[in-house]
């Protein structure tokens, strides 16, 4: 892999920060267009992904590499405000490390290669960054370099026939001239039109 392909994971890892920074207390219950994560849920898999990918790429391969994304629903952290932008960041610094594009590493208990990690990574930030700004009603206008590589990682693997469609579940079919944001949406599994449901 040549250094070409490498970019900052840094500008996105800052947005997803300030979208986090973004979510009152009172709305920390609220659903997301992750079924089975409110908010809280979906901050604590922000918090626990950022050190795994950290760690993979520091090629610290350990309990934080090891474990599965489902193997338990995502608790928020004692002191998240502080820790969950502290973690972006040292996420964002380790993937500047021209090392950590190369050879092979582990994340989610899965050995795979460094830029597939980073694929990963960037991926889960763009995508989880839409379905925490959806949640709780904040903007949201990913890095360009970031939105790119997700969906580049999302068409190949939605190409895959050995996975059987989309890397997060069945792909919402969205139309080939919608925005590049939405059609990476499709592709994770996720309607773009997606709204929090109205209180009865």
């Amino acid at each position: 892999m040549t250094h070409a392909t490498m970019f900052d994971l840094g500008p996105q890892a800052r947005i997803v920060a300030r979208l986090a920074a973004g979510v009152p207390d009172a709305r920390l219950d609220d659903p997301t267009p992750c079924p089975e994560y409110a908010v809280s849920h979906l901050l604590g898999h922000l918090a626990g992904l950022a050190v795994a990918f950290r760690d993979a790429a520091r090629k610290d391969l350990g309990p934080t590499t090891d474990t599965a994304p489902g193997a338990a629903t995502p608790s928020l952290p004692v002191g998240w405000r502080e820790e969950l932008p502290r973690v972006l960041g040292e996420l964002a610094e380790a993937w500047r490390d021209p090392a950590a594009w190369t050879g092979m590493t582990r994340a989610g208990g899965v050995d795979l290669p460094g830029e597939i990690a980073a694929a990963v990574a960037v991926d889960e930030l763009v995508i989880h960054g839409w379905d925490l700004a959806r949640a709780t009603g904040q903007e949201y206008t990913p890095d360009q370099a970031a939105l790119h590589a997700s969906h580049a990682f999302l068409l190949a693997a939605a190409e895959d026939e050995s996975r059987g469609g989309g890397i997060f579940g069945a792909i919402v079919p969205v139309p080939d001239d919608a925005p590049l944001l939405d059609r990476a949406a499709g592709l994770s599994g996720r309607d773009p039109g997606w709204t929090p449901p109205t209180s009865p």
